[in-house]
């Protein structure tokens, strides 16, 4: 969780509710009390999103 907060730049709770809405890719369970996401997901999910304008 941490890599994937600071690589999209969102809290553990936004994460969470984009998730719940289905507007954020899923974990995929990589053990009995462990979840990962797949880069390639992420990826193609930050393409979609705006860019910002700082």
């Amino acid at each position: 969780m941490p890599s994937v907060m600071q690589m999209t730049g969102l809290g553990r709770s936004t994460i969470y509710r984009l998730m719940a809405q289905q507007a954020f890719p899923c974990p995929v369970r990589i053990g009995a009390r462990a979840v990962a996401w797949r880069r390639s997901e992420l990826d193609a999910w930050s393409q979609t999103r705006p860019a910002a304008l700082h």
